[in-house]
C-alpha cells in the first residue's frame, strides 16, 4: 500500500491535475466513479506498473522475513547409567554453575565394585611382599648350589691329582662318581638361577602389570560410582525439572529435565537467526546491515549486522533410507539461513530467547557508488536502490507499531 501511494504521487496525481486544470474536467461531472478508469487510465496503469516494479526492487535489494528468532540451545539432563534417585540438589528454574551437583542416584552396586577393586590392589601389594621373600629364598638356593658345586669341583680336582700320582690311591669309579656329582650340582645351580630369574621377572613385570590392571579397575569403578551423581556441564537455568527422590531415571527413556545455557553464543542472547527467501542470497552478505523487531520487546527496532550465512538450504537435506526421493515431494523451497548480531553492545537486552521477530536486511552500495567506476545510469540506479530502502524501513516501523494491536485485538492472544 505504501509503495502504491508513493507511485500515485508521480502517476495518478499528475494525470488528475492535467484532467482537472488543463482539460477543465471536474469531479461529479466529467470525472465520476464510473468514468474514473477511463479518465485516469494512463495514470492508473503507470501507477500499477511502477508499483509492481518498486515493490520488486525493494523486496529484492532490501529483503524482509517474518521468520526470525534468537534461537537457544538446550542441554538434556541425563545420567550415564540408569538408577533410582536418592537425593535432589536443585529445584526447577534455578540458576546453576558449571560443576554444580544436580541429583544423586543409588550407588550400592558401584560401591561394592569399588571395594572389590581396592581389595584386588591390596592383594597385589601383598603379592609383592611374598615375591620379595621368594626372591630372597631363591638367592639362598643359588648360594647353596654354588657352594655345593664348588665343593664337588674341589674334591674332583684333588682326586684327579691323587690319581695322577699313583694308580692305586683313587679308583676310576670314584672319579666317575665325583664327575657325575659335579654335573648334578651344576644342573641344580642352573635350576636355582632360573628360579631366581623367574621370581625377579615376576617382581619386575608380572606384579606391576597386575597392580596397574587392578588400579585401572579401581579407577573405572570409582568413575562408575561418580556417575551416580549428575553435575551441570555448563552454567544455565534448570527447566522442566520435577525430579524427586524415588524416581527412576534412564539415559534413553527417562530424562530428568533441561538445562538452558545462559552464557554461551547459543543461549539466544547474542545472536538472531533468520530465514530469508533464496532470492536474497545474491544481496545478503556478511556485513549487511539489518533491523529486527520482536514480540517480547514491542515498539522497538533493533539495528543488526549479518555475521554469517548458512551455505546450504535445509530443504535439500538427504538422509539415507530405503526409498528414493522424489523431488516433487519437496514442495517447500526452503529459506536462506542468516545469522545476525546486534550492531551495538547490549542490543538484545530485554529480548527473550525464542521470541518471534520480524527482520529487514538493507543493501548498501555506498562503496560502489563512491568508487567512480559506474556509468551515469548505473550511478543513478544504485542511488535509487539505496534510497528506496527507506520505504522498507518505514514499513518495518509501521509493522512494529501495529504488531501489538494485531496480536492483542485481531488475533486475541
Amino acid at each position: 500500500m505504501l509503495e502504491f501511494l508513493l507511485c500515485s504521487l508521480i502517476t495518478i496525481l499528475p494525470d488528475y491535475l492535467i484532467r482537472r486544470f488543463a482539460q477543465g474536467k471536474r469531479w461529479g461531472k466529467e470525472i465520476t466513479f464510473f468514468t474514473l478508469w477511463y479518465e485516469l487510465r494512463w495514470g492508473i496503469t503507470a501507477c500499477m506498473l511502477l508499483s509492481v516494479a518498486l515493490i520488486t526492487l525493494i523486496f529484492y535489494y532490501h529483503p524482509s522475513t517474518l521468520n526470525a528468532s534468537p534461537f537457544f540451545r538446550t542441554v538434556t539432563i541425563l545420567p550415564e547409567v540408569g538408577g533410582r534417585v536418592t537425593e535432589v540438589h536443585v529445584v526447577n528454574n534455578q540458576l546453576v554453575k558449571a560443576g554444580d551437583p544436580l541429583f544423586s542416584m543409588q550407588d550400592s552396586t558401584q560401591m561394592a565394585a569399588v571395594a572389590v577393586a581396592r581389595q584386588r590392589v591390596a592383594e597385589v601389594d601383598a603379592a609383592f611382599a611374598v615375591a620379595q621373600s621368594e626372591l630372597a629364598a631363591a638367592e639362598g638356593l643359588v648360594n647353596q648350589a654354588e657352594g655345593a658345586l664348588a665343593q664337588s669341583r674341589n674334591e674332583l680336582r684333588m682326586k684327579r691329582e691323587l690319581s695322577a700320582k699313583g694308580r692305586n690311591l683313587v679308583s676310576e669309579r670314584e672319579i666317575q662318581r665325583l664327575e657325575h656329582t659335579v654335573s648334578t650340582r651344576r644342573g641344580a645351580l642352573e635350576a636355582a638361577l632360573a628360579n631366581k630369574q623367574a621370581v625377579a621377572a615376576k617382581i619386575a613385570t608380572v606384579l606391576p602389570a597386575q597392580k596397574l590392571s587392578a588400579q585401572e579397575s579401581l579407577e573405572q569403578a570409582e568413575v562408575e560410582q561418580k556417575k551416580t551423581t549428575i553435575y551441570a556441564d555448563v552454567a544455565g537455568r534448570i527447566m522442566q525439572f520435577a525430579l524427586r527422590p524415588g524416581d527412576y531415571v534412564n539415559p534413553i527413556l527417562r530424562p530428568a529435565g533441561l538445562l538452558i545455557p545462559t552464557e554461551s553464543v547459543e543461549s539466544g542472547r547474542y545472536r538472531v537467526q533468520a530465514g530469508f527467501s533464496q532470492l536474497a542470497a545474491a544481496v545478503i552478505k556478511p556485513g549487511t546491515l539489518a533491523e529486527i523487531s520482536c514480540l517480547s520487546k514491542p515498539f522497538t527496532v533493533i539495528p543488526m549486522v549479518v555475521v554469517g550465512i548458512q551455505d546450504v538450504i535445509a530443504a535439500g537435506q538427504v538422509r539415507p533410507n530405503d526409498q528414493l526421493i522424489d523431488i516433487q515431494d519437496r514442495a517447500r523451497p526452503g529459506t536462506l539461513g542468516v545469522i545476525m548480531e546486534p550492531l551495538y553492545q547490549g542490543g538484545l537486552d530485554g529480548v527473550i530467547p525464542g521470541t518471534k521477530c520480524l527482520a529487514n536486511a538493507y543493501t548498501s552500495n555506498h562503496d560502489l557508488i563512491a568508487s567512480g567506476e559506474l556509468s551515469t545510469m548505473q550511478w543513478l540506479y544504485y542511488h535509487m536502490v539505496d534510497a528506496v530502502g527507506v520505504v522498507h524501513a518505514a514499513i518495518l516501523r509501521i509493522q512494529t507499531l501495529m504488531l501489538p494491536v494485531k496480536m492483542l485485538v485481531f488475533a486475541g492472544h
